[in-house]
């Protein structure tokens, strides 16, 4: 298409339901992402407004809202405790799209860490135990024999899911749909909650 070629007038982004359509375009990304297509960054901020961004993995998303889980101990999660709510960007390069999730967070009950916990690898769970996530680590040996202290300390019998790990759930207040363009005249509808339904409008890209 030249740049004297407008894109097509008619958006690609209807009204509707936001969360089918995520369904919609996770599912594709899952078809087409060669890696990890439920990675998603994850923005939050201190009291003081400071923000920080890190790469999570989506564990389970649907009404109640899109949850992922981490050490409530790391930086991260001491930010989600000062400051609960949090922003998501998932993008998908091979699609040339973007989702942009806006909202309040809260923590999953113990029943559900302990589910999603002990349905992870072993070694992950033993990660879990050995890691002191985001704390200065001298040297890479000292988390690696924790790592093996771990192992043998659980040996035999199921892993005790530390209490600082856990989860939690975004509720979305606001989400937009990115779709890329030719010539950079991109489509983007953001879906706002209102009451127990979903207002809408085009965003100009």
């Amino acid at each position: 298409m030249s740049e004297s070629q407008p894109a097509a007038s008619t958006s690609a982004l209807p009204h509707g339901d936001p969360l089918g359509l995520f369904d919609t375009w996770m599912a594709e990304a899952r078809a087409s992402e060669p890696n990890d297509s439920n990675a998603m960054a994850l923005a939050t901020a201190t009291p003081e407004g400071r923000p920080s961004v890190r790469m999570v993995l989506l564990k389970g998303h649907g009404p109640e809202g899109f949850t992922f889980y981490t050490n409530a101990h790391s930086r991260k999660g001491e930010e989600i405790r000062a400051n609960m709510h949090a922003a998501l960007l998932f993008h998908w390069k091979s699609l040339r799209r973007q989702i942009r999730i806006e909202g309040p967070l809260s923590q999953v009950a113990d029943t559900t860490a302990d589910e999603y916990f002990h349905s992870r690898a072993r070694d992950s769970q033993l990660g879990a135990v050995a890691s002191d996530q985001s704390r200065p680590l001298e040297d890479r040996a000292v988390f690696v024999d924790r790592f093996r202290a771990a192992k043998e300390r659980f040996e035999g019998q199921e892993v005790d899911r530390p209490a600082y790990w856990t989860g939690f759930t975004l509720t979305p207040e606001k989400i937009e749909f990115w779709l890329d363009r030719d010539n950079r005249l991109h489509d983007r509808r953001v879906f706002t909650r209102e009451g127990g339904g979903w207002s809408s409008t085009l965003l100009y890209p």
